[in-house]
């Protein structure tokens, strides 16, 4: 693994040299655009849109939409002198909550975060008490010229930082929400499922299997196989939904 940013962490008057790595990988299928007769990948030209004229590099500026179709235009030199932080590399710690304090909602993306070997003690100290007292720090840094809102977690033997939405990103649902009468039973019965699906997490028996389709059928296509589709079963249709709740915890209780 290569770091993507090195600074350190910040609490108190504690200061922990770290290397930030990413702790994900994106696996989706990827696809490329062909021109049809021959296979030739297409390639994307920047033009401008009032005469389609190709720009390039050195002809283009930074600009923000103030209205519709109206733009401040920034600086590069301007844009750093706004950026909050933007030179800093500390990952600045400004409070510590419970976890469960945080709604799942604002995590954006996850990052390890090693240790140098002049910090490793106060890295040790940090995780074991970020584990024993249960709790996240809330902490600013700026990654790419961008400030960033993050959560540092301890997970077993290494700290995660979770970048996070803004308060002002996330979403109010606006949609409306009708209020219906249910029956007890129907809430036992859907109690009952859970219980019955309730198992502890095993990330390992989870897979993408659209993704392993896709690559079983390109591969099938280059050696000049036959492509068959995966065949799904057919949902069966229960009009009475207290009947679907009573199959449904029949098949689970099977299941498990």
């Amino acid at each position: 693994m290569r770091s993507i940013w090195k600074g350190a962490i910040s609490f108190g008057l504690v200061t922990i040299p770290v290397a930030l790595f990413s702790a994900t990988e994106n696996k989706k299928p990827k696809f490329k655009m062909l021109r049809a007769e021959d296979g030739s990948p297409i390639k994307y030209k920047r033009v401008a849109e009032v005469d389609g004229k190709e720009v390039t590099w050195d002809e283009i500026v930074r600009g923000f939409e103030v209205d519709k179709d109206r733009y401040a235009v920034f600086t590069d030199e301007e844009l750093d002198e706004l950026r909050v932080g933007g030179g800093s590399r500390l990952i600045d710690v400004v409070q510590f909550v419970d976890s469960a304090e945080i709604d799942p909602l604002f995590y954006r993306t996850s990052y390890y975060l090693a240790p140098e070997s002049s910090g490793e003690k106060a890295y040790t100290i940090l995780l074991e008490a970020l584990t024993r007292k249960n709790r996240v720090g809330i902490a600013r840094f700026s990654l790419r010229a961008k400030e960033h809102l993050a959560t540092l977690r301890a997970d077993e033997n290494v700290l995660v930082l979770e970048t996070m939405f803004w308060p002002d990103e996330i979403r109010v649902p606006e949609f409306d929400h009708a209020s219906v009468d249910v029956r007890p039973e129907e809430v036992q019965m859907a109690e009952m499922i859970i219980d019955n699906l309730t198992s502890d997490f095993d990330p390992d028996a989870f897979h993408d299997q659209t993704r392993e389709a896709i690559e079983e059928a390109a591969r099938a296509k280059l050696e000049g196989e036959e492509v068959v589709s995966p065949t799904m079963p057919e949902p069966t249709k229960v009009l009475d939904l207290l009947e679907a709740l009573k199959a449904s915890v029949e098949a689970t209780k099977r299941a498990s």
